[in-house]
C-alpha cells in the first residue's frame, strides 16, 4: 500500500504545521500514517476529523487518540474541546479539516521525487491501478491508492500518506459528475495520466457518452508539462480524449489496444480458462507475456499497463514477467473453491461493482471457465445502478450477452435485473428476488459440484452478501486468486 519509509516518520510536527498553517495543542509528535476512520486507524496515525455525510469526525477524536493516534487534526472551532495532542487548523469553509488534508497532500506531492501516475476510466481503473502497483513495486518503492480511494477525500488522503522516498506513485481518480476530476488531478500532478476506457457508467448524471468522455478527459489538465497521456485506442471516444490531451500540457500521447495504429498493440491474445498470453509490440518493440488471469478485458488492460511502464522509462521486461503473478483486488475476480458434498464448485467474486460493459466482460470470462461433470455456468447478477431512465433497457439488453456466453442459469436480484431475467428463455432462469439476501437460499439449493458461479452487481445491490454466504457454507482449504486487471 505504501512505499518503504525506513525509520523516518511520514511527517514531522514542523512539516505538518507548515503545510496547514495550524497550531499544535499538547505534545508535538511525528506521525507514521494518516487516517479518517477510527475503525482502521493504526497507532502512530494522524487522524483527520473530517465531516462525513452522516457523522462529524470531531466526535471521534477521543476514540482515535485512545487507539494510539499520534495526533488529531481538528478545526479551530473545536480546538477548545480537544483533549490530547491536536493540530488545530484555520478555515471558514464547509470543512477546514478536509482543506488541511488537501494542503498536506499538496505538500507531499511537492516534496517527492517520485514519478507519478494517475488512472481513470469507466471500467477497470482499480484493477489497472493495482496492476501498476504490482509491476512497479518490483522496480522500486511504490505508493498507491488503497482500495478505491479515488474521490474528493480519497485522493488527498492517499497523497498525505505518500512517503518522501517513494520512487513511484500510482493514484486512482474517479468521478460521478462533471468537473470532479479536475481538482483531483491538479493535486496529483501526474507525469503520466491514463484513461482505461469510456463506457455508460454514471450516465444518469450526464447528457451523453460524449459528456462522460469529456469528464474523463479532465485528467489530462493536471499533467506536468511534457507529461504523457495514455489512451485506449480501441475506444470510440479516442479522438475526443486525444483532443483533451493535446489541449493540456501533454508532451505526447501513447495509445494502446488492438487498433492497427495503437502504439502498444496486441497482435495476438490467447485466452485460456485461467490465464492469458499476450503477443504485443510496445512502441515497435516485440513483447510476449503471460497473465495469470482469464478474460480479454484483462489482457487489453494489461496493454495500458505496459504503455505506462514504457512512458515512465521503467523496465519493460521486468514488468512483463511480473504480470504473471498478479492477484485481484477484493470483489474483482477472486476465485474460490467451494468444497461441498460430492465435489467442488468454483466461485468467481465480481461483487464489488457493475455496469453494462463490465457485466458483459464478466459473462465472457465465465464462459471460458472449465466446469466439472454435469457442471453449469451460473451468473448471479444484481442491479446496475446510476444508469438513469435507460436502466431497464440496459439490463434487458444483457440477455444477448448471456446467450452468447452460453450461461446455463441466471439468478437475479433487484427490480432492474428482473428486466433481464424476464427477457431470458425459461430454461436459463434460475431464480429472481427483490434483494440479494433473498437469493441466497434458492441459489444454495441449486448449486452442485462442478458448477462455476459468478456473482456481480453494483455496490448498492450488496451482492457481497451472497459471496460471504457461499464461502461460509462451503469453506475451502485454499483460495485461488487468478484474475488481476479487474472490472470496475
Amino acid at each position: 500500500m505504501t512505499a518503504s519509509q525506513g525509520n523516518s516518520p511520514l511527517w514531522t510536527p514542523d512539516a505538518l504545521e507548515a503545510a496547514t498553517g495550524g497550531r499544535w495543542i499538547g505534545e508535538r509528535r511525528p506521525v507514521s500514517g494518516a487516517s479518517i476512520d477510527t475503525r482502521t486507524l493504526q497507532p502512530g496515525d494522524l487522524f483527520f476529523a473530517i465531516r462525513g455525510e452522516a457523522r462529524d469526525g470531531h466526535d471521534f477524536v477521543a476514540q482515535a487518540l485512545g487507539k494510539g493516534a499520534a495526533a488529531a487534526v481538528v478545526s479551530e472551532g473545536h480546538a477548545a474541546k480537544a483533549e490530547g495532542p491536536v493540530l488545530a487548523v484555520p478555515g471558514e469553509g464547509p470543512d477546514p479539516v478536509l482543506a488541511a488534508m488537501e494542503r498536506i497532500g499538496r505538500a507531499a506531492r511537492a516534496r517527492t521525487q517520485a514519478q507519478v501516475v494517475a488512472v481513470t476510466g469507466s471500467v477497470g481503473k482499480t484493477g489497472t491501478k493495482e496492476a501498476l502497483r504490482h509491476v512497479l513495486s518490483a522496480q522500486g518503492p511504490t505508493h498507491a491508492s488503497a482500495a478505491s480511494y479515488n474521490n474528493h477525500w480519497g485522493v488527498p488522503l492517499t497523497l498525505a500518506r505518500m512517503p518522501e522516498d517513494a520512487r513511484y506513485g500510482v493514484f486512482e481518480i474517479g468521478m460521478n459528475h462533471p468537473f470532479e476530476i479536475l481538482p483531483l488531478t491538479g493535486m496529483v500532478r501526474p507525469q503520466v495520466a491514463m484513461i482505461v476506457t469510456v463506457e455508460p457508467v454514471h450516465i444518469e448524471h450526464f447528457p451523453s457518452l460524449s459528456a462522460i468522455a469529456d469528464a474523463k478527459g479532465e485528467i489530462f489538465a493536471g499533467l506536468e508539462p511534457g507529461g504523457v497521456a495514455v489512451i485506449n485506442r480501441d475506444n470510440p471516444h479516442y479522438e475526443r480524449l486525444a483532443a483533451h490531451a493535446m489541449a493540456s500540457g501533454a508532451g505526447r500521447i501513447v495509445s494502446f489496444g488492438e487498433h492497427a495504429q495503437a502504439d502498444v498493440r496486441a497482435h495476438r491474445i490467447v485466452l485460456r480458462p485461467d490465464l492469458s498470453v499476450v503477443d504485443a509490440s510496445v512502441m515497435g518493440q516485440p513483447v510476449t507475456y503471460k497473465l495469470g488471469t482469464a478474460g480479454r478485458h484483462t489482457a487489453l488492460n494489461s496493454l495500458g499497463v505496459m504503455a505506462v511502464v514504457h512512458s515512465l522509462g521503467a523496465d519493460l521486461a521486468a514488468a512483463a514477467l511480473s504480470l504473471a503473478a498478479l492477484s485481484p483486488p477484493v470483489g474483482r475476480g477472486e476465485r474460490t473453491a467451494l468444497e461441498m458434498p460430492g465435489g467442488t464448485a468454483w466461485l468467481v467474486d465480481e461483487s464489488y461493482n457493475a455496469n453494462p460493459a463490465s457485466v458483459r466482460a464478466a459473462l465472457a470470462t465465465l464462459s471460458g471457465i472449465e466446469t466439472g461433470p454435469r457442471g453449469r455456468r451460473i451468473a448471479v447478477l444484481g442491479d446496475m445502478l446510476e444508469l438513469g431512465p435507460t436502466g431497464a433497457d440496459l439490463h434487458r439488453g444483457l440477455a444477448e450477452a448471456v446467450e452468447a456466453a452460453g450461461i446455463d442459469l441466471v439468478f437475479a436480484a433487484g427490480p432492474l435485473t428482473r428486466n433481464l431475467y424476464e427477457a431470458l428463455p425459461v430454461s436459463r432462469r434460475g431464480g429472481v428476488a427483490e434483494t440479494s439476501a433473498e437469493l441466497i437460499e434458492p441459489l444454495t439449493r441449486a448449486l452442485r459440484p462442478g458448477d462455476a458461479v459468478m456473482v456481480k452487481g453494483s455496490n448498492g445491490s450488496r451482492m457481497g452478501r451472497i459471496v460471504e454466504a457461499l464461502k461460509g457454507r462451503y469453506p475451502a482449504p485454499q483460495t485461488r486468486r487468478d484474475s488481476a486487471l479487474a472490472l470496475s
